[in-house]
């Protein structure tokens, strides 16, 4: 446990700079001493276990090497770690979750026909909670995989009676959620908060990310400003405006400043579009309309929620105000994980659904 805990948090190193490949973390253990650390640093550069393997050199033979994702057995931008492993004659290979990646699985049979003892599912919660993005970009091909981020009071709101915007959470959570927003395709929130707060939606305080995210807007009728943060950086980084097609002047306004503008009917088509257009992993900094209208269209798929130790009290916006309660009802969240942020707590949710008959 403790050698895979080590390998889940050099796997968190890689964050930001390894999308559309998995986070990975391996760590090579000879006679009870650690000999090599890896980490997958860069997408097309060395996986973890060759880093790991190239630290350790020849004290890798006859050692164990502790992966988070068993090792993949494909011929990609680099060799399969498989034939790493094998060259470098370990002994044993402990891995936390199966590659469900059809193109890359099969990584722990073939080490078993090489005569290396494998293990797998060692701390598998944690290592897919770690590459929640990559799992679960795989398991939806119709859509992105879609991730709601909230920042509520201590009683679940979002603002208080005066619907004044103000800072909820605190700089650690403020961090942190810029930190998510390195790990994701793109960024999204509704018209209501690019009017109120005139959003640059970058990353700005974490480590900048390879690809820096697109910019999403749903924005049914095209009233995103043409004077606001986010048209006027279309040309640096791009900004995708959904609309349901009723206002083409107002869309065609956007599109001459370098927007992109999708005509959708519905928020699924959209985010349809999204995937179409290369979004796998999208993520929604929501205000209380579009976390209802996603929620209610059940197309969350992991909730993300910032509580501060603020009471905002009698007439303050709930998260979900708009969502109708036969379908808050049919919204099964599971937790997955919760840490202090601060003076914040940060908890993250898997969502599913009621199953409709």
């Amino acid at each position: 446990m403790r050698m895979m805990r080590r390998a889940l948090r050099l796997a968190e190193r890689g964050a930001g700079q390894v999308a559309p490949n998995p986070k990975v973390g391996a760590v090579v253990v000879h006679d009870g001493a650690v000999v090599g650390d890896g980490w997958h640093a860069r997408y097309g550069e060395a996986h973890a276990e060759v880093v790991a393997l190239r630290e350790a050199g020849e004290r890798a033979r006859g050692a164990t090497v502790y992966v988070t994702l068993e090792p993949c057995d494909h011929d990609g931008r680099t060799p399969p770690c498989t034939r790493a492993l094998i060259d470098a004659g370990v002994a044993r290979v402990v891995y936390a979750v199966s590659d469900p990646n059809p193109l890359a699985a099969g990584g722990a049979r073939r080490l078993d026909a090489a005569g290396i003892v494998t293990v797998g599912g060692v701390l598998r919660e944690e290592a897919a909670e770690s590459n929640a993005l990559f799992l679960g970009a795989l398991a939806h091909a119709e859509r992105p995989f879609v991730t709601l981020k909230l920042a509520l009071s201590i009683d679940g709101a979002l603002v208080d009676q005066t619907r004044a915007r103000r800072e909820i959470t605190g700089s650690a959570s403020r961090r942190a959620v810029h930190a998510l927003r390195a790990e994701h395709d793109a960024v999204a929130v509704g018209i209501e908060t690019a009017i109120a707060d005139d959003p640059a939606l970058t990353v700005r305080d974490a480590r900048a990310p390879r690809i820096a995210p697109a910019r999403v807007v749903f924005d049914r009728t095209a009233r995103l400003p043409l004077d606001g943060a986010l048209v006027r950086s279309a040309a640096v980084t791009p900004v995708i405006v959904l609309t349901d097609g009723s206002a083409p002047a107002a869309e065609e306004g956007l599109r001459t400043r370098g927007v992109t503008v999708v005509a959708a009917d519905t928020a699924a088509a959209a985010l349809g579009a999204l995937r179409h257009a290369g979004v796998r992993t999208l993520f929604v900094e929501g205000g209380a309309g579009i976390a209802s209208a996603l929620m209610g269209a059940r197309l969350v798929d992991r909730l993300i929620t910032f509580q501060s130790p603020v009471v905002l009290g009698a007439g303050a916006l709930p998260a979900f105000s708009a969502l109708p309660p036969d379908a808050a009802r049919d919204v099964l969240l599971a937790l997955r994980r919760r840490r202090r942020v601060g003076r914040d707590l940060m908890t993250a949710y898997s969502v599913g659904f009621v199953a409709r008959d």
